[in-house]
């Protein structure tokens, strides 16, 4: 009997990586509105706060780009460790920072360092197992408050570091460089408590092996074969899928929220925590609606899941567009167009959509807009495409945040309803295009993917030939 209590432990140390982005969200969204930092910094123009938020997405950019490489030259657990020292650096550069351009620096060193994790900790949990600060930091009446939060950032790094020098190298990688009785051990002591002897364990090796092969021999695959028929509907859908992703809006809710709180009428009076509060309990929701599909996305199907998170989505912010338009007055302050809120009611729904739109995204575009690429291409050529996928997500990703502090200025509600359309776009790009790959085999998505572009009149071949494979 194989015992996975050891997979389950390395794959949970691995996670943290998973969690720095989630965790500089948090931070980096109260940082900015935090007085010392706004004074120290002089009042950073919308610009400027777009570039510090985005600057780190860019550096995610570039560091999955390269991800791919590094991993199979230096493993997934050095490329973690390395990454993770790299984090920190730069988490240490931001909190020193003298100037903007030192906390823009440690920003995009930063993303760099997320990267590369977002590519070297789903592939490292893969081939070994079968935030909130800113509230009690605010209060301090000096710079502390806003350096304190940027250092802190490291202390997740920190922890994955130290997890990482015990866990051990990926057996896959091992097997990959011909370290075949390494590659047992590690089996062994992940699988059957270090009994090297077991035929499940034995038979896993084998299967490593000969995933290893096929690979090497269909290694000849280039990145232009992306792009010739059939396979070039799937990088399409792929890259589809993660730039939708990031056109919902949700990093801008995220980065953004304490302003977007202010502006739906939270944080009135001398309480200047209960925004930041109130953005906590927004990552409290994005946590706990993501538990729900990781449970259930393979029951409900990645369509309809899709669909209906969308249309989730795209109604919680029309609704938070109308709130802020019929409820709030415009006014300008020193030229710039603001919100004051006058109606309690609508106030409190537009908070509520907000959490809405996060449970909705959660649930759904959040773990489904990374599973869908991951599944469609066919192994040979799966990390080709997923860099490319990947790195089309951190690109919307740095233009979406570059330009989100402008737009919630100038047209207030107007981006929600941006968003909203987008949503809608959405829909209609999931029903009519998008094949469901729910329950399929790597043999049954070639069947999936080489019919009718018009997924939703193409079903009916694609269940027939599965069936009758199947017979």
């Amino acid at each position: 009997m194989v015992n996975y209590g050891p997979s389950y432990l390395v794959a949970a140390v691995a996670s943290m990586g998973g969690l720095l982005f989630g965790y500089d969200i948090g931070v980096m969204a109260n940082v900015l509105e935090m007085e010392h930092f706004k004074r120290f910094f002089n009042n950073p123009s919308d610009g400027a706060q777009g570039v510090i938020v985005s600057f780190l997405t860019l550096g995610c950019f570039i560091g999955s780009l390269i991800a791919g490489q590094v991993t199979d030259i230096f493993s997934r657990k050095r490329s973690i460790l390395a990454a993770s020292i790299v984090f920190i650096g730069g988490s240490m550069i931001q909190g020193a920072s003298n100037g903007y351009a030192m906390l823009v620096i440690g920003r995009f060193i930063n993303g760099l360092a997320v990267g590369i994790f977002s590519q070297a900790v789903p592939t490292y949990q893969s081939e070994v197992s079968a935030p909130e600060i800113g509230v009690g930091l605010d209060s301090i009446d000096s710079n502390k408050s806003w350096r304190i939060t940027l250092y802190l950032q490291s202390v997740p790094s920190g922890i994955l570091f130290s997890g990482m020098i015990f866990m051990p190298f990926s057996p896959r990688w091992l097997a990959s460089k011909h370290r075949y009785d390494e590659a047992l051990v590690v089996l062994a002591k992940l699988r059957s408590g270090g009994n090297i002897s077991n035929p499940e364990v034995l038979e896993e090796l084998e299967s490593i092996k000969e995933g290893i092969r096929v690979d090497a021999e269909s290694a000849k695959r280039s990145y232009l074969d992306l792009f010739k028929y059939p396979i070039k509907r799937r990088l399409s859908l792929g890259i589809i899928t993660q730039a939708l992703q990031q056109l919902t809006g949700i990093n801008v809710i995220m980065y953004y929220a304490p302003r977007i709180f202010k502006q739906a009428g939270i944080g009135k009076g001398n309480d200047s925590n209960i925004n930041l509060i109130a953005t906590g309990v927004n990552g409290l929701a994005n946590v706990l609606f993501t538990v729900p599909a990781i449970l259930y996305v393979d029951r409900w199907g990645r369509r309809k899941t899709l669909i209906v998170g969308a249309i989730g989505c795209g109604t919680a912010y029309l609704i938070l567009a109308l709130c802020i338009a019929i409820g709030g007055d415009t006014a300008y302050d020193n030229g710039v167009k603001i919100v004051k809120m006058h109606s309690d009611g609508a106030s409190y729904t537009a908070i509520v959509m907000v959490y809405i739109f996060v449970a909705s995204f959660a649930v759904s575009w959040g773990p489904i807009g990374w599973i869908y690429p991951a599944e469609i291409f066919p192994m040979d050529i799966r990390a080709k495409a997923t860099s490319i996928t990947t790195a089309t997500n951190w690109l919307l990703n740095f233009v979406v945040g570059l330009a989100a502090p402008a737009l919630i200025k100038k047209i207030t509600y107007g981006i929600y309803l941006i968003f909203t359309c987008f949503m809608i776009i959405a829909i209609f790009v999931v029903y009519f295009f998008y094949p469901e790959t729910k329950g399929r085999t790597l043999e049954q998505m070639e069947i999936v993917f080489t019919g009718s572009i018009w997924a939703n009149k193409d079903y009916i071949r694609v269940e027939q030939e599965i069936n009758k494979g199947n017979s």
